[in-house]
């Protein structure tokens, strides 16, 4: 028997640059980019009451920034009643996402070639507990009530997988599940499978459904999410703030299309932004807390700089993890105080307020306003912010609107920070496009 060989060319370089050419999101705050960006630069919030039953009542935390009901409708009727029973809600909106990144990349691969060279890095950071509860109930009933696709539906890998095989793309195929830094590393992943030449494209992102009572609840327990807002739950989330006592959840999923820059420019491809470098770390100190010294948050930031080929002093604005809880936000504020060493022209700030916390996906919505803030030059706001603590009385926290991003004529760059439980530290560093 023989066997024939595959043969590879490859090119060995790590100075591919990579840009963004497609986005799309699932989102409480909005179903599309633009309306999503036009909502956080407004300054309001997503977040609202969970729903009135048995189950969430008895529960501390009474908010979330949950996708409507009447979004909801839309994003299903985009999908056969097949394929709804197929798939988990977080693989639903990750392909809902997948749709209007390609439009927006105005490009799907045809030829073998182009599926041959475009991947997919996708991840979540649970899978759905909801999902896993109403199975188990149906087991008591009958064994043959348990769907067929109950496996498939609560693979974290499955969203990707669901990506690739629609649009039969055979580049890296890619699953990503690193708690709440699963949505950054899942680019950041991405990034490098370009730059080191395993692809041409890659569609990466992440997304998470978790919005449920058994998550809420456990979540609780852990005494991570906020409490004291369930009256007011539009000023539940609200990061830096002095008030602030725990995270709101949130759900959704964003898309990003990467792509070699000689790739996008060939066919003409719209660019957003550029990836320039990719950083990560380990706290290696606590299974929830982040490292009290901010070690591993400046030891992602740090490196991202590093692999972009960049100075501190060229970057200018930080979108923060800064989920509102209050150890973690001091924590972070620190190490950027760090290591921008009381930088004038430094700003910080944290859209959480408007979305809410959602988990593995928070990274990817999150890293889209920055790739539209270096597009546009605006800064997001950090809402809900009166009062910060006075160790960071210098720091520009863009509170409560929106600020123009004055650079000076230099180029607009930026750090994007995700942290996740287990001490999982990553960064990623954005900046406009320039040809």
């Amino acid at each position: 028997m023989s066997y024939k060989k595959l043969i590879f060319t490859r090119n060995f370089t790590t100075n591919r640059r990579v840009v963004v050419t497609g986005l799309g999101v699932t989102s409480a705050v909005g179903l599309s980019v633009e309306s999503a960006w036009k909502f956080i630069l407004s300054g309001k919030s997503a977040v609202r009451n969970l729903p009135i039953n048995e189950e969430y009542s008895r529960l501390p935390c009474k908010v979330a920034a949950a996708i409507s009901d009447e979004d909801q409708n839309i994003i299903q009727s985009d999908f056969s009643n097949t394929e709804l029973k197929s798939m988990s809600t977080a693989t639903v909106y990750a392909m809902f996402a997948t749709k209007q990144a390609f439009a927006s990349a105005n490009w799907i691969p045809e030829s073998i070639e182009q599926r041959k060279r475009t991947g997919v890095a996708v991840g979540m950071g649970m899978i759905d507990l909801n999902d896993i509860c109403e199975t188990n109930k149906n087991l008591s009933r009958a064994y043959n009530r348990v769907s067929p696709f109950f496996v498939p539906r609560i693979l974290v890998n499955m969203a990707a997988g669901q990506i690739s095989i629609k649009y039969k793309l055979m580049g890296p195929n890619h699953a990503v599940s690193t708690a709440c830094a699963t949505g950054l590393h899942s680019i950041g992943d991405a990034f490098r499978f370009i730059k080191h030449d395993d692809a041409d494209v890659m569609v990466c992102g992440a997304t998470e459904a978790c919005i449920n009572p058994l998550s809420i609840a456990g979540f609780c327990r852990l005494r991570a999410l906020s409490t004291s807002f369930n009256e007011l739950p539009t000023e539940a989330s609200r990061p830096f703030d002095t008030k602030r006592d725990g995270f709101v959840m949130g759900e959704g999923a964003t898309i990003f299309i990467l792509e070699e820059l000689e790739h996008a420019e060939k066919r003409g491809a719209k660019i957003f932004a550029e990836i320039l470098g990719y950083g990560l770390s380990g706290d290696a100190s606590h299974l929830t807390a982040p490292s009290e010294d901010g070690l591993g948050a400046q030891l992602a930031m740090e490196r991202a700089i590093h692999d972009a080929k960049l100075e501190v002093c060229d970057i200018s604005y930080v979108n923060a993890h800064a989920t509102s809880t209050p150890l973690g936000d001091s924590i972070e504020a620190r190490s950027i105080k760090k290591i921008f060493n009381d930088q004038e022209n430094i700003s910080v700030s944290s859209t959480k307020g408007s979305h809410g916390h959602l988990l593995g996906a928070a990274g990817a919505i999150e890293c889209m306003f920055t790739v539209l803030a270096c597009r546009d030059g605006f800064l997001p706001p950090t809402i809900n912010l009166n009062q910060h603590e006075d160790e960071f009385k210098e720091m520009n926290f863009v509170p409560n609107k929106h600020q123009n991003w004055n650079t000076n004529e230099k180029r607009r760059i930026a750090l994007k920070n995700s942290f996740g439980f287990g001490g999982t530290n990553v960064s990623l560093c954005i900046g406009e496009f320039i040809k």
